[in-house]
């Protein structure tokens, strides 16, 4: 730190122990003091303020010289409030407390992106195993031809499909603001399309869908909202049981519609309702089922959170499982509209 910047930074202070003398002294003569006793007065003055303007220079020049000298050194820059000891000046104490908070955000923010990060990673491993086994089956069934079959292989694809889908989302949903667009859609037109996409496997399954009252209107995406269904409709396919029922229907209520989702599947054990939408968790039925991953209600979830919609579920074990989407009416868009 040289002292001609520090004298440069303290130049109104010096301009106005100048002026103030300047008024001292004058002050002095007025009331008839001597002049041995005003020189004496301005003498005893300058000698505090020099006194002052060393000592604060030489504690600044202390910290700064280190601040700088250590943030020269540094090759990771954002440590350098480790290498400090606080100041006992004012404008030293906020820069090395807002540097502290700096550091400490940063370090939230580092912690949750790695969090993120090795999230992300056990996800993609998982997904990998997953994806492998309709490759295995494909490739199994194209070398014994006597197992080929064209509904089998269809099955595989779709669950291939599914899957790559699947993570295509889980990347897209970090940032799923970027990438939809809300507008009126017709609920009716999004679920034929997810029926189209299941067509096969609920053929070969001999499952009854059922659609009543779905010719809606919503404030959505259909892209996002129909991969939100098509998930929720592939649980309904994987944990069927006998003379298996999926039955979709709507309700339009006063400041919301509901979309209710319902299948007469194996259910979910009431100990593991509270933890469905939790990432990875795939709970009892899990068990039962091998190609559970965990991953479809979560992504749904926080999709419907991005889009403004509320997802709920509700399921009593060897029974019933219903899942309700819940979107809320919103004035201002119809206005606009």
């Amino acid at each position: 730190m040289k002292i001609s910047h520090y004298l440069k930074d303290k130049i109104v202070f010096i301009l106005l122990y100048i002026i103030t003398s300047l008024i001292i002294s004058a002050m002095l003569s007025v009331f008839k003091v001597n002049n041995e006793a005003i020189i004496g007065v301005n003498v005893t003055l300058f000698i505090f303020i020099i006194i002052y303007l060393i000592y604060d220079y030489l504690r600044k020049n202390k910290f700064y010289s280190k601040f700088l000298a250590n943030l020269d050194h540094l090759d990771q820059k954002y440590l350098i409030i480790e290498t400090l000891t606080k100041p006992t000046f004012y404008d030293g104490e906020i820069l090395y407390d807002s540097l502290y908070e700096i550091n400490k955000s940063m370090n939230e923010k580092v912690k949750e992106y790695r969090l993120n990060l090795n999230s992300f990673k056990d996800y993609i491993e998982m997904w990998i195993h997953e994806v492998k086994l309709p490759l295995s089956s494909i490739n199994l069934m194209l070398h014994n031809k006597e197992t080929l079959s064209i509904p089998k292989v269809s099955a595989q694809l779709k669950r291939l499909d599914d899957d790559v889908e699947q993570v295509l989302y889980y990347v897209r949903s970090e940032n799923a603001e970027k990438d939809y667009l809300i507008k009126e859609t017709n609920l009716n037109k999004i679920i034929s399309n997810v029926a189209i996409q299941n067509k096969d496997i609920l053929l070969e399954k001999n499952i009854e869908l059922e659609v009543q009252n779905t010719n809606i209107d919503v404030l959505t995406d259909a892209k996002w909202l129909g991969f939100i269904i098509n998930q929720i409709i592939s649980n309904s396919i994987k944990y069927t049981r006998d003379n298996p029922v999926i039955k979709i229907s709507s309700q339009d209520q006063k400041d919301k519609i509901l979309l209710k989702i319902y299948d007469n599947g194996i259910g979910i054990p009431k100990r593991d309702l509270p933890k469905v939408f939790d990432k990875t968790f795939t709970g009892s039925n899990g068990r039962k089922i091998t190609t559970s991953t965990g991953m479809g209600l979560y992504i749904a979830k926080k999709l419907c959170q991005k889009l403004g919609h509320q997802i709920t579920i509700n399921s009593k074990e060897n029974e019933f499982t219903e899942v309700t989407i819940i979107f809320y009416k919103n004035d201002f868009l119809n206005i606009a509209k």
